[in-house]
C-alpha cells in the first residue's frame, strides 16, 4: 500500500470538462459558417449581384461584362440621343470624358432626359456591342429652382385663353 492519498494527487495539466466543451462548441460553430460561407459564395449568389460601373469600366471589363447585370453610369453624349426602332425607345450614348458606350433602352424615359445630365441605365452588354438598357435613371441635384415668374404667369395666360369656351353652355 501505498502512503500517498489519491485526493491529494493534481494534474498540472488537466482541463475542465465545460472549457473542453466550450471548445468543441466553437470549432463546431466555425465549421457550420465556413459551410455557410462556401454555399452562398458558390451557391448562385453572384447572379444577383449588380454591378456600378463607368464606361471606361465596361470597356476594360471586355468579355467578362457581357450577359452581367450592370448600373452603367455617365453623362449622355452631346448630338447623341435618337429615337429607336420601336415607339418607346431610345438610343444614345453614355460617357464618363474617356470612353463612350452606345447605348440601346426601352421603355419611355424619365421627364427629365436630355444631353449633357447624368444618368444610370441598367441592363446589360450585347455581344453586338452595345448596352442594351432595361431601365432608364436620371441624375440630377438636390436643389430646387423655382419657375421663372414670366414664364409661369405666361403659362397661366395661356392655359385660361384655352379654357374660355368650356364653360359656355349651348
Amino acid at each position: 500500500m501505498s502512503d500517498v492519498n489519491p485526493a491529494a494527487e493534481t494534474r498540472p495539466n488537466a482541463v475542465p470538462v465545460s472549457s473542453s466543451r466550450n471548445r468543441w462548441f466553437a470549432v463546431g460553430a466555425l465549421v457550420v459558417a465556413g459551410l455557410a460561407f462556401v454555399v452562398i459564395t458558390y451557391g448562385g449568389i453572384g447572379e444577383n449581384l449588380v454591378y456600378y460601373w463607368g464606361p471606361s469600366d465596361l470597356k476594360a471589363a471586355g468579355d467578362k461584362a457581357i450577359g452581367a447585370t450592370i448600373r452603367l453610369g455617365g453623362l449622355v453624349a452631346d448630338d447623341s440621343v435618337q429615337e429607336g426602332a420601336g415607339a418607346s425607345s431610345l438610343e444614345f450614348d453614355v460617357t464618363d470624358g474617356q470612353a463612350s458606350v452606345h447605348v440601346k433602352a426601352s421603355g419611355v424615359p424619365p421627364q427629365m432626359f436630355r444631353e449633357g445630365i447624368g444618368v444610370v441605365v441598367e441592363g446589360t452588354m450585347s455581344r453586338a456591342g452595345y448596352f442594351e438598357g432595361r431601365r432608364l435613371m436620371v441624375s440630377h441635384d438636390n436643389e430646387y429652382r423655382a419657375p421663372d415668374e414670366a414664364r409661369t404667369n405666361t403659362d397661366i395666360k395661356m392655359l385660361i385663353e384655352t379654357t374660355k369656351g368650356l364653360d359656355d353652355k349651348p
